[in-house]
């Protein structure tokens, strides 16, 4: 149990259990929103075609689940820990963020 706190960096497995919920919550609700926001627009498969659409769509739930992550954490009381996976992602494209 250890190495898995480990690769989380987590303190206890207590926050690991709610670190893997709001994961599994946040992927689950980005592509639930995802599809409604697409359908909001107007999009589908049948104007785009199937492959156009589904990249659309992909890239659409890239920034959903990030926003939701971050919502998602702080419900659960885990806002500096999913800030700080957010920072270090934003990081990697460029964005960065003082501390």
């Amino acid at each position: 149990m250890n190495k898995i706190r480990n690769l989380f960096n987590v303190e206890n497995n207590f926050q690991l259990l709610k670190v893997n919920i709001v994961f599994a919550v946040t992927g689950t609700m980005s592509v639930y929103f995802a599809g409604i926001i697409i359908t909001f627009i107007g999009l589908d498969p049948y104007i785009l075609g199937s492959f156009f659409y589904w990249v659309l769509r992909i890239m659409l739930l890239i920034p959903v689940y990030q926003v939701l992550l971050i919502i998602i954490g702080s419900i659960f009381g885990e806002f500096e820990y999913f800030w700080r996976i957010e920072r270090k992602m934003l990081g990697r494209l460029g964005i960065k963020f003082s501390s």
